[in-house]
């Protein structure tokens, strides 16, 4: 898929968030990568085996102290490679962005990995 393309379904993903949490968001940027780095992988201690779909590079919302600001934005970064490899659709690609957005999102937020497996039902 063109990344043109591919970056329209993120945009509708970002379209979708609800309003109460999107006026919440914050010096925070989305970006497509096509898969995440080695260095990506060692910090989040993910194996090369696995597959990282999207990452939250940032200040998490809740840790944010009254001295926040003046700096560069926090960044999700959607790999498209990722997703398009693990989708057999263009439909099932719009879903797994929809659905990684949001947990990026959640990141931003301050939730754990184990806090957002239990909001997702996994």
């Amino acid at each position: 898929m063109e990344k043109e393309r591919f970056e329209k379904f993120v945009e509708e993903a970002l379209a979708q968030i609800p309003k109460k949490f999107k006026n919440l968001l914050h010096n925070l940027a989305f970006i497509v990568e096509e898969k995440a780095s080695r260095e990506i992988f060692e910090r989040t201690g993910s194996t090369p085996l696995s597959t990282i779909l999207g990452h939250y590079h940032g200040v998490p919302f809740k840790h944010r102290g009254p001295f926040y600001g003046n700096i560069p934005p926090d960044v999700i970064v959607i790999y498209q490679k990722s997703i398009e490899n693990i989708c057999s659709t263009e439909e099932e690609i719009r879903k797994k962005i929809r659905e990684v957005v949001f947990h990026e999102i959640g990141h931003y937020f301050g939730l754990s990995e184990k806090e957002l497996e239990e909001i997702e039902g996994r």
